[in-house]
């Protein structure tokens, strides 16, 4: 089976070198310092046992890996439509689609049944971009909580090891695509889970991402010393409350196991991914962690007094710093 990691960022090269590892045919598109390094050493794995570098196949022009049989795609969300081009080039009939991103995807919809089925998120996929062009037909859902850091070019430092990889198909099918895309991510050793319900998966790690994101962008801390504070885990869990209330009213069950979580953040250095993007000066997946939510709870009529808050803080910040609109 070919495989593109399409965007071979922290999350991107830590899923396409353990890939590579076992064996699969991968390739990786990735630019600049990062795609030098890897095409000089491969892609360097830092965890808790050492450095471990995997070669790969690199490059900046899609053309030259032609054809896959799966696209990773783990691009920042909002750089999705503009790559959307780019991806063309790697898509043949029966190519499936993998978008690893934070927060609501733009294909949420689709699969969806019921009224709203086929809606479309023009805030998350301005001019139906990537609807009309890569198809939504395409996709298989996928959420991962693996903490990667890009600490140099070409190396990616891993926090607790390969961490539970949820996929699904929008409509909620067992397809044969799905399940042999389970089992060569189970070989690479991710714990793969496939579910009929992916939207749950996504709004249970959505509900995590929330929980810290706000907090750490303003205050650029790492979790162990965001939650330290008892105010902040206080205003963690009305931040929980707040989109678990969201998720019901969209008809989605989130699974999360608190006091685990609780005792996870309090002992870890990670900083959230959008607060790295924050403090490096990047652009921040505002739109789809943020906005997305808050936009779907107007329209089920949830309150969210928290998240107003934060969200109407982080965009202050951030705008002021020229880091979104």
């Amino acid at each position: 089976m070919k495989v593109c990691v399409f965007g071979a960022g922290a999350t991107g090269a830590h899923f396409a070198a353990l890939l590579a590892r076992s064996g699969a045919d991968v390739g990786v598109i990735a630019r600049g310092a990062h795609l030098a390094a890897m095409r000089a050493s491969g892609i360097g794995i830092r965890t808790e046992a050492g450095l471990v570098h995997t070669p790969v196949r690199a490059s900046d022009t899609p053309a030259e890996l032609g054809v896959q049989d799966v696209v990773l795609v783990t691009l920042k969300s909002h750089a999705l439509a503009a790559a959307a081009p780019s991806i063309l080039p790697l898509l043949g009939p029966r190519t499936s689609v993998v978008f690893l991103q934070n927060g609501i995807p733009w294909w949420y919809y689709h699969g969806h049944g019921g009224p709203r089925e086929g809606q479309r998120l023009s805030r998350l996929d301005p001019g139906d971009a990537l609807w009309q062009s890569i198809g939504p037909q395409r996709v298989v859902g996928g959420v991962t909580s693996t903490a990667c850091t890009l600490v140099a070019p070409g190396v990616v430092e891993v926090k607790g090891g390969p961490r539970a990889l949820t996929l699904g198909e929008p409509d909620g099918s067992d397809s044969a695509r799905l399940r042999a895309l389970a089992a060569l991510l189970g070989q690479a050793g991710f714990p793969v889970e496939t579910t009929p319900r992916i939207r749950d998966a996504i709004w249970s790690k959505l509900m995590l991402n929330l929980g810290s994101g706000p907090l750490a962008v303003l205050a650029l801390a790492p979790l162990k010393d965001l939650f330290a504070d008892q105010v902040l885990v206080d205003a963690r869990f009305r931040i929980l409350a707040e989109v678990g209330a969201i998720a019901e009213a969209a008809g989605c069950r989130v699974q999360v196991d608190f006091s685990a979580q609780m005792a996870f953040v309090r002992g870890s250095s990670h900083l959230p991914s959008i607060a790295q993007d924050v403090a490096a000066g990047r652009q921040p997946e505002i739109e789809t962690m943020f906005r997305a939510p808050l936009q779907m709870a107007r329209e089920h009529g949830v309150a969210t007094p928290t998240l107003d808050l934060l969200v109407a803080l982080c965009t202050l910040k951030t705008r002021a710093m020229g880091l979104c609109a």
